[in-house]
């Protein structure tokens, strides 16, 4: 019964750590999982429901629903999933072939080979689809490739222990076969379990670090989060180049002094949400404090980037502030700089804000280039 205790300790653990971050339901999938296994296990010890052939057959769907819910939650972990219809044909398949191989055709030898074939096949299909984790931080990757060998070991270890004939049904529990199989179900079992449980810390580690970062009004990064992003880009760039623009928010005191502060919030989180929108993948955008916001643009340089302020500069005069008056208007001015070799970040930012405050003096609402010759 060291198995079936293992099972109930990691099951109560992957509950216990979802008591604690109640979006992670894949931590909930997993106790599922672990506590279904938990069951099978038992079904097949205590021969409940008695008889060969329904003990069989129920055991085997116990099985097949922890092992798919086990590779849901690490889909879902990723946003990844399962269809109900490949799930319950894969459920036919392998329960259908062991009642049949039991009623029909009786054959013990076919039966195991569904079962741990069958097992393996899902989980490689699973590994395949998660590959990506082999790129991922530490901890994924040692769950990918848990998870890789645990998928792989079904086929050895059932050629091995059983080959061609099977064993025999009454000393079942006594055969090469079941002691490999408990063996290494407690062995990589036990691996795989713990691997989740540290992907978990991991990701509770990665959420924590993520929000300390973010700016809690407008949801983007604050200027920690930005620096340390552009920072780590400007330091990777190589050939491509990098622009950064500075926005200002024109007036935005005048904003709060006369309308409130939650008012000029509502203009932030406006404003916000129209850099968000006019940001490309790969692009990096923060509020560095106040009414001023940062933008590090990939791969762009200052034609482009002019063009991309140009159009977020529209954007914002044509926008409607929900928590201003009729007949209010929101502007910004922008500055921008193209990164030079070996530049800084520091120096990069001076000198995107000598051009934001160039477009300051010229007037406002108007984008203006470091080193360019104003119109």
């Amino acid at each position: 019964m060291v198995g079936p205790t293992i099972l109930l300790v990691f099951a109560a653990s992957f509950v216990l750590a979802w008591t604690f971050d109640r979006r992670r339901r894949h931590l909930l999938v997993f106790g599922a999982s672990c506590l279904l296994f938990c069951l099978g296990t038992l079904s097949q010890i205590l021969q409940i429901p008695p008889g060969a052939g329904p003990n069989a057959v129920v055991s085997a769907f116990i099985y097949t629903a922890s092992v798919l819910a086990f590779t849901e939650g690490l889909l879902a972990r990723t946003g990844k999933r399962t269809s109900l219809a490949e799930k319950a044909a894969i459920t036919l398949l392998i329960v259908g072939g062991i009642a049949y191989f039991y009623y029909v055709d009786r054959d013990l030898l076919v039966r195991i080979y569904i079962l741990n074939f069958g097992y393996g096949l899902i989980c490689l299909a699973t590994a395949w689809r998660l590959r990506d984790m082999r790129k991922g931080r530490l901890t994924e990757r040692v769950l990918f490739w848990t998870l890789l060998a645990f998928a792989l070991h079904f086929f050895p270890r059932t050629i091995l222990t059983v080959g061609v004939a099977a064993p025999d049904p009454a000393q079942f529990g006594l055969s090469p076969f079941w002691l490999a199989l408990q063996f290494s179900l407690a062995v990589l079992g036990v691996a795989l379990a713990l691997a989740l449980l540290a992907v978990t810390v991991g990701d509770v580690i990665d959420d924590l670090r993520r929000t300390g970062n973010l700016d809690p009004l407008t949801g983007i990064l604050n200027r920690r989060g930005f620096e340390e992003g552009a920072a780590q880009r400007l330091a990777d760039r190589h050939s491509h180049p990098l622009c950064l623009v500075i926005a200002d928010i024109d007036r935005f005191k005048n904003i709060n002094d006369t309308l409130g502060h939650p008012a000029g919030d509502e203009v932030l989180r406006t404003f916000a949400a129209l850099v968000r929108r006019a940001m490309r993948r790969g692009d990096l955008g923060g509020r560095f404090g106040g009414e001023e916001f940062v933008l590090l643009l990939s791969g762009c340089d200052a034609e482009g980037a002019a063009a991309f302020a140009e159009r977020l500069r529209a954007s914002v005069s044509e926008a409607r502030f929900g928590s201003l008056p009729d007949g209010w208007q929101v502007t910004a001015s922008f500055g921008l700089a193209e990164a030079r070799a070996g530049e800084s970040l520091g120096q990069l930012v001076a000198r995107a804000d000598a051009a934001l405050y160039a477009a300051k003096r010229a007037g406002r609402n108007r984008v203006r280039r470091h080193g360019a010759i104003p119109a």
